[in-house]
């Protein structure tokens, strides 16, 4: 359960139990059952992460302990091997940056109405935001994704890609740093993409409005 900062107010939700869902600028609870019975209850530190945050995090961590499992606070850089990084499936590398959550920006591109419209979604966007009959545009400060829907239209593809070339380039003339285009489909998002979204769901089917 990692805790982010991007937000005037406190996320907590659930993730993957894989390394890749680390980062550096958030704080986790990582729960641990033991076959036997018992377990273990880790609160970890990114080391970018603010002492705020870990100590509502470690609040949570305290609140899912029971009777027979054990508790430890981990800064980031000071796991065992032993029971944190078996829980996650193996140590592996993971992001050691969170610049997206302050920039990422969601568009939805559709033509439900009879006309091609391109609409901004709030700050606080979700993957249910994500219509399968439309085309939406992630900017992740890095990339700008085109994430195209099954259903999606011949014209909201087509027009859809367009308006992310024309948002780019935007940028690029403002003095921005240049943005990749990067095409996305529907159910084969990769973790770049994912990663901008709050509490990704892998086998969430995408939303029909």
């Amino acid at each position: 359960f990692p805790l982010p900062f991007s937000l005037p107010f406190s996320l907590l939700f659930q993730v993957p139990c894989v390394p890749s869902s680390l980062n550096s600028e958030f704080c986790y609870v990582l729960r641990v059952p033991f076959q036997n019975g018992g377990g273990i209850v880790y609160a970890w530190q990114g080391s970018k992460a603010s002492k705020h945050h870990f100590s509502l995090i470690e609040d949570v961590a305290k609140s899912l302990r029971e009777e027979d499992f054990a508790f430890q606070v981990i800064p980031e850089g000071k796991e065992p091997e032993n029971f944190f990084w078996v829980g996650l499936g193996g140590r592996a590398d993971y992001p050691r940056d969170a610049g997206y959550m302050h920039m990422s920006r969601l568009f939805r591109c559709s033509n439900d109405k009879g006309f091609f419209s391109v609409s901004e979604k709030c700050a606080d966007y979700c993957q249910d935001d994500l219509a399968d009959d439309d085309v939406m545009i992630l900017d992740s400060g890095k990339e700008v994704f085109v994430w195209v829907g099954s259903q999606a239209s011949d014209v909201e593809r087509k027009l859809g890609a367009k308006s992310a070339q024309v948002y780019s380039n935007y940028w690029l003339e403002q003095g921005g740093s240049k943005r990749a285009l990067r095409l996305v489909h529907s159910a084969k998002e990769p973790l770049e993409f994912t990663s901008c979204f709050h509490g990704w769901a892998v086998r969430k089917k995408s939303k029909m409005p």
